[in-house]
């Protein structure tokens, strides 16, 4: 008997549950920081997050409506597998957004606030890496 043969789809049942936590951990991320962006009043959330209060209102709940999006799009095209490629898309965005995100920090003297940038796009490339091109989800 190939153990070869045995060992691949354990490694790939691996990685596809591996995937699955990463997009529902950052799918919750997004929802819950996007969620807060659009409901909280701005002057709460200028105390949560200074920057709020320093740009215009429509700015941050647009920031917020975006994240909300992102975090829908980690995983509802994969879980019903209409146009499972849009998880990928979602990933690419969401990458891009977390670089501005850690650069606007940085910008303003915030570097203490990166860490959760940091780890969100960590797990954001490997969904990218892991949809994209060892364990896409198939269309139905």
């Amino acid at each position: 008997m190939n153990t070869t043969a045995q060992a691949a789809p354990t490694s790939s049942k691996r990685l596809n549950i591996g995937l699955w936590i990463a997009q529902v951990l950052v799918a919750a991320a997004f929802c819950m920081i996007g969620f807060i962006k659009l409901t909280t009043p701005i002057a709460d959330l200028s105390m949560m997050m200074a920057w709020a209060g320093e740009y215009p209102e429509a700015f941050v709940r647009t920031i917020g409506l975006i994240d909300l999006a992102g975090g829908l799009g980690m995983v509802l095209p994969s879980l019903t597998r209409i146009m499972p490629r849009l998880t990928v898309i979602a990933a690419m965005a969401a990458t891009i957004l977390q670089i501005l995100a850690i650069g606007f920090h940085v910008s303003r003297g915030e570097g203490g606030l990166t860490p959760l940038n940091f780890v969100l796009l960590a797990l954001i490339i490997f969904i990218l890496w892991g949809r994209s091109k060892k364990a896409p989800i198939a269309p139905r």
